[in-house]
């Protein structure tokens, strides 16, 4: 009988391990000279407490980068820059201009009073920079695109598909209609034979 309690600990979900106050990819990947975002999210309730990115192995020892003032405002520092959705309870942070020495752990944090919430982000910069051709007379011009976004990704590109595309087919559609050949209506026209 004694052996009950303990034996139903074990089929009762999270009793042993609660799940975490905070998620994150174990591990983001961004060209050199180039950027990354980590975004993490956290359980609702947290949304007021100030968000951080601090670098280190150890979690007790890290280095904190850049953190939030508990508000959605973005905050930057450096390299580095920080904004919380307290909304959608994520917090994005965004390192720029890659170097092979920014590869190491990093952790994404919830400030609290005791021991911190966090997660390790494993951060990897890989040794090429993103290059892409630059129309001009020259063939052998090329330049260093740091983001590395492609023409699918640009914010106008997408505006043009979702928004200003169809606009101007249904516009043109209106006007086609409206200057469409009218069809004589009864009684228009020559008269038929038989009513002469």
């Amino acid at each position: 009988m004694w052996l009950l309690p303990p034996l139903l600990l074990l089929f009762v979900p999270g009793s042993l391990h609660p799940p975490p106050v905070i998620t994150g990819p174990e591990e983001v990947t961004g060209p050199e000279q180039g950027w990354l975002t980590v975004q993490c999210r956290y359980d609702p309730g947290w949304e007021t407490y100030v968000k951080y990115l601090c670098r280190g192995a150890d979690w007790r020892s890290c280095k904190i980068l850049v953190q939030t003032n508990g508000s959605e405002w973005e905050v930057k520092r450096d390299r580095v820059s920080i904004r919380d959705n307290q909304t959608s309870h994520t917090f994005t942070v965004t390192m720029e201009k890659l170097r092979q020495e920014d590869i190491d752990t990093y952790w994404c944090g919830i400030e609290r009073t005791g021991t911190d919430h966090g997660v390790a982000v494993k951060v990897d910069v890989g040794s090429e920079p993103v290059t892409r051709e630059v129309p001009t007379s020259s063939p052998t011009v090329t330049s260093q695109q740091p983001d590395g976004r492609s023409l699918l990704s640009s914010v106008h590109f997408l505006l043009l598909v979702i928004l200003k595309l169809p606009l101007f087919l249904s516009m043109l559609g209106a006007v086609l209609w409206v200057n469409r050949p009218q069809r004589g209506s009864v009684g228009d026209g020559p008269p038929h034979p038989e009513n002469q």
